[in-house]
């Protein structure tokens, strides 16, 4: 879709501190998300994306204290997701810093959700979350949770993206639950499927593990990268991953 790769580190926050596990379970702490986007942001991150990943499950808005501590912290694009269940959501989001929104839950237990954003915000500013398994129940062979990847939905994952993208998305941020800190590598087949059914930018999440496994995830369809504990960790840098790409002929900035 884009000329240039784009590299996203992913924070995951919850009660304020940023977590991550291995699909989906077991959160451990990994640092403040002020301290680490900031990082992030000087090591040549193209964007960020913050995900409040309880505001679902524990049924409240996103943190916005922090989301405005990021923004006025960065000064690379952020998208944020998570308790999102409205259009005034959006804009107090947009209010406090945020530059584009992601939902999932929401968009999938009311669709219209979906144009009611990109029609008063535009497209470009409505991420698509995708929080995927595998699921032989389904054509495609995978299937769309919600609630942090703990509610199993009857939704076959290429259905919903193509539906998404009718409705108003503009962008899908595709999380592979099974691929999900395995550190194993993207989920290249899911890649690949979004692809084909996707008119527009497709973000592949889920298995990033060692600088070898992000370019592979480009050729494969997605027009972004986005990685988490590698990062939090310290195991790799943005410098790192964005000149292995380079190495492999994928263009980043």
């Amino acid at each position: 879709m884009t000329l240039t790769s784009r590299v996203i580190p992913c924070l995951d926050v919850a009660a304020g501190r940023v977590v991550k596990g291995v699909n989906f379970e077991n959160l451990r702490d990994m640092g403040d998300p002020v301290e680490l986007a900031a990082l992030y942001a000087q090591q040549g991150a193209d964007e960020i994306t913050f995900l409040d990943v309880t505001a679902t499950v524990d049924d409240r808005s996103t943190t916005y204290e922090v989301v405005q501590r990021t923004a006025e912290n960065v000064f690379v694009p952020l998208t944020v997701g998570g308790g999102i269940r409205s259009v005034e959501d959006v804009a107090r989001l947009q209010g406090v810093g945020a530059d584009k929104i992601g939902v999932n839950s929401a968009a999938i237990a009311r669709p219209d959700l979906i144009g009611e954003i990109a029609d008063r915000f535009g497209a470009q500013v409505l991420v698509l979350s995708l929080d995927v398994k595998r699921a032989p129940t389904t054509a495609s062979g995978f299937v769309v949770t919600t609630h942090g990847g703990r509610t199993e939905t009857t939704l076959d994952a290429l259905d919903w993206a193509r539906e998404a993208i009718e409705r108003g998305a503009g962008e899908l941020l595709v999380n592979s639950i099974d691929a999900d800190g395995t550190r194993d590598g993207f989920d290249l087949e899911l890649v690949r499927l979004m692809r084909e059914v996707s008119s527009v930018p497709v973000i592949a999440s889920g298995g990033a593990g060692a600088v070898s496994d992000f370019a592979p995830a480009i050729k494969a369809g997605a027009d972004a990268v986005l990685a988490a504990s590698v990062f939090h960790s310290g195991a790799l840098t943005v410098g790192d991953v964005k000149q292995a790409m380079r190495a492999e002929g994928v263009l980043v900035r």
